[in-house]
């Protein structure tokens, strides 16, 4: 368990004092993010420039959202033998042809198995990218690391919704261009700016011994649950402002509330004091009451309270899923565990636009975010259960 007295001390500098490698990498993902607003988009791509049915749309964005799964173990087995920096190169540059073949099809099934390799390709950065991080922090700034990450992430985000919002007036199939471009230009800047990939030996036991991990397997379920709650956010919160009878607009100032919020609270709230069960525990808390203020919204004031209330759970969770999937990995096989923790947002991109819109359509919103938040309640009194499972090797 981390020791409390020692992280409020070391707290106020502990963002400056991390290394010149995570600067580098949040920043290349930085300027990733900027472009990186096309997967909102790429259903109305298939059916306003191709003619694909709902349907048809549905279908596809489902088979992407498949193909993710292997794309992110297939990044965690590269980082561990091929490198991280290589990898990470690979996997944006993979991100940058698929995005410009579906600019440039012609027809729909061209534009199909584009999507299809942008899935396969989507999530290979990922397992490096974080496997980084961890090899170059101290367990205890892990939380620091991963908060400075996902701060600059949803600070690159308000500007990409701004870019967005630009360029979709143009033409729709420029952001798939826009996104190609910044997927090179952070390609480029991994591999000039990060240190060389360093050979690290691979036991022959190594990629049995990851499934074989009973504690990385319950995270992987827990995460997992966490990720769908996650994604039926991205994916219900549009519909419900809609079936409220709210204009389109509302959801890109919901987004931008919520980067803000992200931003502002990573500022002002020591997270790091925390463990990582009793932040998360806090984070379900908060998760779980911005979740009832949804179900129960019927104006866009209320809608962002609700934001305020759930970003702020967002924070306080997506850094200590990281911090304990990097802690229970040995140093031969990081990528490998952070890739396989990572399937979580793979089955949770698959499963959440169904459990979204069926419960949408049978129980109505307030089902649904009471669903949510009644799932997230009970993980959050599960914390000291598995507190008791997972403390020997987490950090």
């Amino acid at each position: 368990m981390t020791d409390h007295t020692a992280l409020d001390s070391h707290e106020p500098t502990v963002v400056r004092k991390l290394s010149r490698v995570v600067w580098i990498l949040v920043a290349a993902r930085a300027v990733n993010r900027i472009g990186a607003f096309t997967l909102p988009f790429l259903g109305v791509v298939l059916t306003v420039e191709f003619g694909a049915s709902l349907a048809q749309t549905g279908l596809i964005l489902a088979v992407f959202g498949a193909a993710t799964i292997p794309s992110r173990l297939l990044g965690g087995r590269l980082a561990d033998r091929l490198g991280r920096r290589r990898t990470i190169v690979l996997g944006l540059t993979g991100c940058a042809v698929a995005q410009l073949w579906i600019a440039l099809s012609p027809v729909l099934w061209s534009a199909v198995l584009a999507s299809i390799l942008l899935g396969l390709a989507f999530e290979i950065y990922e397992p490096p990218s974080q496997a980084t991080i961890a090899d170059v922090t101290e367990p205890a700034d892990r939380p620091a690391a991963y908060g400075l990450l996902g701060a600059a992430m949803a600070a690159a985000g308000v500007l990409a919704g701004l870019l967005a919002a630009a360029v979709s007036h143009v033409d729709l199939r420029w952001l798939f261009v826009a996104d190609a471009i910044t997927c090179l230009a952070c390609a480029v800047l991994v591999a000039v700016a990060l240190p060389a990939d360093v050979r690290r030996e691979q036991p022959q036991e190594a990629r049995a011994a990851v499934w074989r991990d009973r504690r990385l397997l319950l995270l992987l379920l827990s995460g997992t649950v966490f990720a769908t709650l996650y994604m039926q956010l991205v994916v219900g919160i549009p519909l419900t402002l809609l079936e409220q009878g709210l204009p389109e607009s509302s959801t890109g100032i919901i987004l931008a509330v919520s980067a803000v919020t992200l931003i502002l609270a990573q500022r002002l709230l020591r997270v790091q004091r925390l463990d990582d069960f009793r932040s998360i525990a806090i984070g379900y808390g908060l998760l779980a009451v911005g979740l009832v203020v949804t179900a129960f919204a019927h104006s866009l004031a209320v809608f962002l309270v609700a934001t305020v209330l759930w970003s702020l759970g967002e924070l306080f969770l997506l850094t200590r899923y990281l911090t304990q999937a990097s802690g229970l990995a040995p140093e031969h096989a990081r990528g490998r565990y952070l890739a396989v923790f990572g399937l979580s947002w793979g089955i949770a991109t698959t499963v959440a636009p169904l459990t979204a819109t069926q419960l949408l359509e049978r129980t109505g919103p307030e089902g649904l975010w009471l669903a949510s938040a009644a799932t997230a309640a009970v993980l959050a009194s599960l914390q000291p259960w598995f507190r008791r499972r997972l403390t020997p090797v987490a950090r």
